[in-house]
């Protein structure tokens, strides 16, 4: 961990109320649950998400090891942006404070083995049950030397993780944004992917998506915005001047439904921060395109 934080100034940063309740961590021992609906692919609840159609509430699990819980702030902003895309009115937090799993990183398999252990929230009759986790470890995958590490990640339908510990250093990197500021912009970007955007669950109407070069040095579609200013703007890359990939990009590796989230350049994240605090705003918002999108797909915006 010193060895991350030595390297972060330096690095190219890459990227997802109407009460709450709290509980400690324990083993998710309950197989009563049907809990198949939760372990479908990124986007496959898109529209359950946005519409009212099937579910009408969110009950959001929000799951971190102790001395990582977000700030409140960012939590507002959070639930104001879920209100503000979907027709969910009733948006439910049940907070879940966990040990640390004493990991000096974290692979996507990992991720979702603690899961699997410490979930509590799943879908139940009207309600849709959402999972975030964030973590005291950085992503696996983070390439020091090149500069290239990880603020979150969706990796199924309901699941997605933060990794508070890279949002916390990228907020020390300019005095104009605070923690909160890099939260509530990780969160929105990430659940935007659980929406369905970019081409992810939930169709364009007109085409927006980025491109970016793969392993294969192919122009592929890579569920990001190409509108400025968009939050779901975002540089995806598979590699750098050395000529390495990112191990996250390797699906095949891990479980059905377990697909590797967006891997975001901080320094972009950083900018739009920046330009949106000169304005006087503090949050990044999605474009015209994205709201389409939505809009198309059963959300309200």
């Amino acid at each position: 961990m010193n060895k991350f934080k030595s390297f972060l100034v330096a690095c190219i940063l890459v990227f997802t109320i109407s009460c709450s309740k709290n509980s400690s961590d324990s083993d998710n021992s309950d197989t009563s649950v049907n809990k198949s609906a939760n372990l479908l692919a990124t986007g496959d609840s898109a529209r359950d998400i946005l519409s009212n159609d099937n579910f009408d509430t969110l009950v959001i699990e929000i799951a971190y090891v102790t001395g990582f819980k977000p700030t409140e702030s960012a939590i507002t902003q959070f639930t104001d942006y879920l209100k503000e895309h979907t027709f969910k009115e009733e948006i439910e937090l049940v907070y879940t404070e966990l040990s640390s799993p004493s990991e000096d990183e974290l692979t996507l398999q990992e991720i979702a083995d603690l899961e699997t252990k410490n979930r509590t929230v799943f879908n139940t009759g009207s309600s849709l049950g959402i999972y975030i986790y964030f973590s005291d470890a950085p992503a696996e995958g983070d390439d020091l030397e090149d500069g290239l590490v990880t603020l979150g990640s969706v990796y199924r339908n309901t699941s997605m993780i933060i990794h508070e510990v890279t949002v916390r250093e990228l907020a020390t990197l300019s005095s104009s944004i605070n923690e909160a500021d890099v939260e509530t912009t990780t969160l929105n970007h990430e659940f935007g992917h659980l929406f369905g955007l970019v081409d992810l669950g939930t169709d364009m109407v007109n085409d927006h998506q980025s491109e970016s070069e793969n392993e294969d040095g192919q122009l592929v579609g890579d569920n990001h915005c190409n509108q400025i200013g968009c939050l779901m703007r975002a540089e995806l890359q598979f590699g750098s001047s050395t000529g390495k990939s990112l191990q996250a990009n390797s699906i095949a590796e891990y479980e059905d439904g377990i697909k590797s989230g967006c891997v975001l350049s901080g320094t972009t994240v950083l900018n739009l921060l920046q330009q949106n605090t000169a304005k006087g705003e503090n949050t990044v918002d999605l474009d015209a395109e994205c709201l389409l999108d939505i809009r198309a797909n059963g959300g309200r915006n």
